[in-house]
């Protein structure tokens, strides 16, 4: 389809405000063709003129200061930035009216499904033309996410991994040890939670384990064997592998008092304050990514924690990734200007500066360094050896080491066209499983056919 008959289309679904028709009746390639076509984009052309990129919300230190660097070794760039949060109907909205960006920022989630619908640009070329192997500049689950076809259609940046976070304070009370907090032993791990479960009146006051069940149920039904799409992109929530995950899910919330009464409880956690979950003890142990030591890291007195990895059904540590990336859509004005920024946002330089303006920031306010995880191993493990030191604190620093440990064993969530809907409609059908609404088999149907219909409307011709 022809740039400009993908913009009338868009224009005829933004008219009537149909933005989730938009997912279900793009154009472009399906998972069987072998490559992307070609975009006739030069992006080594010298980088030019006005850059109108959209990305950067609210921006903090690691992001002023790769903002400050990039636009420094693109002097002859006049870079315009959109600082809002990414928007599917502003980002069709702007497409159909010819009002393109040319860099948008946005979950890697979203990849595959622009790129199936042909809104995207295949970026193999803009890789060629700055000297970077996206396989040797990021871990392989990140770049793993962002491609599609046999093609790479997006910068990646971030990856945040999943660990186990346990409180020692309740653990110690229950006579337990961090090596009991095992998901790849579920009869361990369930009697350990039941050790450590509290309630009053029939209600949980502390939760012996928070499997954060809507928030990472990917994590649980890859980790436990399953898969959520196939090679080509296709949805596999029905797949009989998944159902591993969603039972010992249910297992652990049954354990204490029932789903719907361990995310009321959840839901009133002072995640981000000074009450918090570990705080207040109202956890043993719960799962959570790595930004999240930096939430705790001010009040490491108040509280003893450490970390154990996530395990699959095998007893191996486990990781899946996620964060965002940097993609070029369709009709953009200034490509090559757009390939060089995207790439010098993400260069080993940029987050030297982001590692160098973490560190100022943590000298000026005491905080603990627990590093940067860029998405690039190298970049990664160069801001570790310059910043990351003994705090004084060795549990806590355990768990900074226990981030940096897991990171390097990520899977990809699997790129595919349907991907926001494999993600939404995998959380519904969690939520109606552990509710009891529906036999966990019936709930992974009904999600998979949801998904599929995503699927194939995506991918049609």
């Amino acid at each position: 389809m022809e740039r400009n008959e993908m913009r009338k289309r868009i224009v005829g679904l933004v008219a009537i405000g149909a933005v989730a028709a938009l997912a279900l009746t793009g154009c472009g390639g399906g998972g069987e063709e072998e490559g992307a076509p070609e975009s006739g984009i030069d992006f080594s052309a010298e980088p030019t003129g006005t850059l109108n990129a959209w990305g950067f919300e609210n921006a903090d230190d690691v992001g002023q200061s790769r903002l400050d660097y990039a636009a420094e070794q693109l002097s002859d760039v006049d870079i315009e930035l959109d600082a809002t949060a990414f928007d599917v109907q502003k980002l069709t909205t702007r497409i159909a009216s010819g009002d393109v960006p040319d860099v948008v920022q946005m979950d890697r989630r979203y990849v595959a499904q622009y790129a199936s619908q042909g809104l995207i640009e295949p970026l193999d070329s803009c890789f060629e033309a700055q000297g970077v192997d996206p396989s040797e500049q990021w871990y392989q689950s990140v770049v793993d996410d962002v491609t599609l076809d046999g093609s790479v259609w997006a910068v990646p940046q971030f990856y945040q991994p999943p660990a186990i976070l346990v409180n020692m304070t309740v653990l110690d009370e229950a006579g337990l040890t961090p090596e009991d907090i095992d998901t790849s032993d579920p009869d361990r791990l369930i009697a350990a939670v039941e050790k450590m479960y509290q309630e009053s009146g029939g209600v949980p006051t502390r939760l012996g384990f928070d499997p954060v069940s809507t928030g990472q149920a990917e994590l649980w039904v890859l980790g436990q064997g399953g898969q959520l799409a196939d090679e080509n992109g296709a949805p596999t929530l029905d797949d009989p592998s998944n159902v591993a995950g969603l039972e010992l899910l249910k297992r652990i919330n049954d354990a204490q008092g029932g789903f719907a009464k361990v995310k009321s409880l959840t839901d009133s956690f002072d995640t981000f304050g000074e009450n918090n979950q570990f705080v207040a003890n109202q956890v043993g142990a719960q799962v959570n990514a790595q930004w999240y030591p930096n939430v705790l890291s001010p009040y490491v007195d108040k509280i003893d924690i450490q970390a154990v990895p996530f395990k699959d059904a095998d007893g191996q540590p486990f990781s899946v990734a996620s964060g965002t990336s940097f993609v070029v859509p369709v009709g953009a004005k200034n490509p090559a200007a757009a390939c060089a920024w995207m790439i010098n946002l993400t260069s080993q330089d940029a987050w030297l500066a982001a590692g160098d303006a973490r560190g100022e920031t943590r000298a000026a306010d005491g905080g603990i360094n627990t590093g940067l995880f860029t998405g690039s191993p190298a970049a990664d493990e160069a801001i570790r050896d310059q910043w990351v030191k003994p705090s004084g604190n060795d549990n806590f620093d355990q768990v900074i080491s226990t981030y940096y440990d897991v990171v390097g064993y990520g899977l990809t969530f699997g790129a595919s066209p349907a991907g926001q809907t494999i993600q939404t409609e995998l959380n519904n059908a969690v939520g109606a499983a552990l509710l009891g609404e529906k036999s966990i088999e019936d709930a992974l149907a009904d999600a998979q056919t949801a998904a599929m219909r995503a699927y194939e409307s995506a991918t049609a011709e």
